[in-house]
C-alpha cells in the first residue's frame, strides 16, 4: 500500500512580468492560471491523495478579487484535498489574501488553507500535514521546529510543508530569510518534506524536495517548471519522487558571437532548434562583435523574422558594432545624401579616423533601401 501526493510550489498568480510587455507579459501572466488548471487535472489523472501547494500560491497580497476566484475555481478540477500554504509573497499576515478570499466565500470545502501551525488531518487519506506558515513576510527564526514536537494521532503519515531556505545548503545567491534546518525530516520523524521557495526542482536529502515553479518565469531558474509525484509507502521507507514536466513556456538566455554571414546564419540555426512551437519560446539573447553592413542588414531581417515567431525575444546589442567595407561603400556610389554619407565615411577612413557608429547606422538604413530599390 502507498500514498501518492502532488508536491507542486510557487505558482505566483498574478505575477507582472513588468519588463516583457504588452501581449506578451499578459500571455504569460494568464498562462499561470492555466497551469493550475493543469495541475488539477495531473492530480485527477494520477489519482493522487492530495495536493500540497508549498507557498507563494500568489505573487502579492494586492491581487484582485477575480483573480483569488480564478484560482479557487480551478481547484474545482481534482476534487480530493488541497493544501495551501501561505508564503513569503502571500504570508498570513493581518488582512491577507486568504482572508478575502474566505470574506468572498471563493474556497471550496476539499480546499484547506493552512494558515496557522497546527496539522491539517486529512482522515480519508491517513496523511498528516504539518504546515510551517509565514505570518510575515520574513520570518527570522525556523518556523518548522514546531514539527519536531507535534502530536499527531496513531496511524497517519507525516508530510512537512514550509516555504523558506534550507540553512547552509541552498546557493549563496538564495535568499537567507525564513530559515529550514537541513535535517527537519530526520528530526521531525516526517516521511517527507515538501518545501517551496526555490523556482526549480531540487532534491535536498532523500525525504526533502523543492518542487520548483510549475511554470517558468525566469531566465535565472535552474531546472524549473516541474511539478512532483511523490509515493510515500505506508510501512514507511524511502519515499519516491519523479518530476512531472508541466511548464507551457521555456525561457532560454542566449550569447552569441558575430562576425560574419555564416555567424548570422548559425544564430538563426540556434533560434530554430530551441523547440516547437516557436510561440511557446521566451529568449534574452546577448549580441557582441562586429558586422559589416551587409551581415547587419541580414542580421535585421532575421531578427525581425524571429521577434514575429517568438513569445518574445529581448535582445541586448550594445556590444555589437557595424563596421563599412569598402565593398560596402563601393556599393553606394551615386547621387543624393547616401553617396555623400559613403564619400565622408571614405574620407574619415582615408585620415585614420574611427568610424562613427552614428553615422554607421544612418548609412546601413540608407543602404537597405537602396539594396530594395
Amino acid at each position: 500500500m502507498t500514498l501518492r501526493i502532488l508536491h507542486t510550489a510557487d505558482w505566483q498568480i498574478g505575477k507582472g512580468f513588468g519588463q516583457i510587455p504588452g501581449d506578451d507579459g499578459a500571455a504569460l501572466r494568464n498562462q499561470r492560471l492555466e497551469t493550475v488548471s493543469a495541475l488539477a487535472e495531473l492530480a485527477r489523472g494520477e489519482a493522487v491523495d492530495a495536493v500540497l501547494v508549498a507557498g507563494d500560491v500568489f505573487d502579492a497580497q494586492s491581487v484582485g478579487d477575480r483573480t483569488i476566484r480564478q484560482v479557487f475555481e480551478r481547484l474545482r478540477a481534482f476534487p480530493g484535498p488541497w493544501v495551501l500554504l501561505p508564503g513569503n509573497h502571500d504570508a498570513a499576515v493581518a488582512e491577507s489574501v486568504w482572508d478575502r478570499a474566505e470574506r468572498l466565500g471563493a474556497v471550496p470545502e476539499h480546499v484547506h488553507l493552512a494558515t496557522t501551525p497546527e496539522p491539517v488531518l486529512l482522515e480519508d487519506a491517513g496523511l498528516a500535514v504539518l504546515p510551517a506558515p509565514l505570518q510575515r513576510r520574513h520570518e527570522p527564526a525556523d518556523v518548522t521546529a514546531w514539527f519536531d514536537e507535534a502530536a499527531i494521532p496513531a496511524g497517519y503519515t507525516l508530510v512537512g510543508l514550509a516555504h523558506g531556505s534550507v540553512t547552509g545548503f541552498l546557493p549563496a545567491e538564495a535568499d537567507a530569510a525564513n530559515p529550514i534546518a537541513l535535517d527537519r525530516a530526520a528530526t521531525a520523524d516526517l516521511a517527507y518534506l515538501a518545501l517551496g521557495d526555490w523556482h526549480g526542482t531540487l532534491q535536498v536529502n532523500e525525504r526533502t524536495w523543492y518542487a520548483g515553479t510549475p511554470e517558468t518565469d525566469r531566465f535565472t531558474s535552474k531546472d524549473p517548471g516541474h511539478t512532483l509525484l511523490v509515493t510515500l509507502p505506508y510501512e514507511g521507507g524511502a519515499p519516491g519522487v519523479a518530476a512531472r514536466p508541466t511548464t507551457r513556456y521555456h525561457w532560454h538566455r542566449l550569447s552569441q558571437s558575430l562576425h560574419e554571414a555564416d555567424d548570422v546564419a548559425a544564430l538563426a540555426d540556434r533560434l530554430a532548434a530551441l523547440g516547437e512551437p516557436a510561440t511557446d519560446q521566451v529568449v534574452n539573447l546577448t549580441l557582441h562583435g562586429a558586422l559589416t553592413l551587409a551581415d547587419k542588414a541580414a542580421l535585421d531581417e532575421t531578427l525581425e523574422d524571429w521577434g514575429g515567431r517568438l513569445r518574445h525575444l529581448r535582445v541586448a546589442d550594445t556590444e555589437l558594432t557595424t563596421r563599412a567595407t569598402e565593398a560596402d561603400l563601393a556599393a553606394l556610389d551615386g547621387a543624393g545624401f547616401v553617396a555623400t554619407a559613403a564619400e565622408r565615411l571614405r574620407q574619415g577612413a582615408e585620415a585614420g579616423e574611427p568610424a562613427d557608429a552614428t553615422a554607421l547606422e544612418m548609412l546601413l538604413a540608407a543602404y537597405r533601401r537602396y539594396g530594395e530599390g
